[in-house]
């Protein structure tokens, strides 16, 4: 019979970043911000939706070969990773890929700009025109110009900032709880 745990699994903190448009900032923002959450102690995830799709496997490599010849998951494991690659048959609801992920403090999503998690927005004057995210559900915007709207704004290289602004708001303090 299958193990089950009864313990609640804490709730990981999952922030979307988000723009408007592609080549917004999005992925530089996420780096600076992956390397001063790191900085602080906190352990990471990030997520990133492709609606292209993707390809992570070399041709001709044995993972790729696994994958050609039908495997429905194919794995690998070293030392220092591991990686899973599955067969789905559509865009997975981002709480169910979220699911999947444990052992962390806090989980950064990157092109989720439609779902449900809180977010933090990209804005640069010389890309946007106006803000694509309603208010209610940003936490923070990031931008190249200030906002008074109510909602803080940082710079687009305040990664500490914005970190404060994380760590305050979801209690985040490094190391797992």
């Amino acid at each position: 019979m299958p193990y089950h745990s009864t313990k609640a699994r804490p709730q990981i903190p999952v922030i979307s970043i988000v723009g408007g448009k592609s080549n917004s900032g999005k992925t530089t923002l996420l780096e600076k911000i992956i390397r001063e959450v790191k900085h602080r102690g906190w352990r990471v995830a990030t997520l990133k939706h492709d609606v292209h799709g993707f390809e992570m496997d070399q041709p001709g490599k044995d993972t790729w070969r696994h994958d050609q010849a039908g495997a429905d998951i194919v794995a690998i494991s070293s030392p220092q990773r591991i990686a899973i690659l599955e067969k789905v048959a559509g865009d997975q609801p981002l709480d169910e890929v979220l699911a999947r992920i444990q052992g962390v403090d806090v989980i950064f999503t990157e092109g989720y700009k439609h779902g449900n998690k809180p977010k933090i927005e990209v804005f640069r004057s010389a890309v946007h025109q106006e803000l694509f995210s309603k208010l209610e559900e940003l936490i923070a915007i990031a931008s190249d110009i200030t906002f008074d709207n109510g909602i803080p704004c940082f710079g687009l290289d305040d990664a500490s900032g914005i970190c404060d602004l994380i760590e305050e708001r979801f209690g985040i303090k490094g190391g797992l709880v």
